[in-house]
């Protein structure tokens, strides 16, 4: 399944993009961390790196790396803008469980292991 990029997050993110000239699309992934195990990880990809899986939507390229995919895969990420903060946001349909704070998540996978 493809990673999405909601509407809003797809306009904040081609903003970015057109700031930095290098910048090959978004890398998205995760790492381990938190509580629950797993932390998202967002930034511009300013190479394609081996074994990646690139996602384009409206000519924007989102880049995964193999270890992350299977557990961002469908993925829809939006961003959000509430009074003064703004953050992305995740709609992932691997999460089984989040920690109290948002910040890490867990899959089933991870409960099996």
């Amino acid at each position: 399944m493809p990673i999405r990029l909601a509407p809003a997050a797809l306009s904040r993110v081609q903003s970015y993009l057109a700031e930095s000239s290098d910048a090959l699309g978004l890398r998205f992934g995760v790492r381990r961390t938190g509580c629950s195990g797993w932390s998202y990880v967002v930034d511009l990809a300013r190479e394609s790196r081996e074994g990646d899986t690139v996602f384009e939507q409206d000519g924007v390229r989102i880049h995964v790396d193999s270890e992350s995919l299977g557990l961002v895969d469908g993925t829809e990420i939006d961003f959000l803008k509430q009074g003064l903060n703004e953050q992305f946001v995740f709609r992932n349909p691997n999460v089984s469980a989040e920690c109290g704070c948002g910040e890490s998540f867990t899959t089933d996978a991870d409960k099996a292991a």
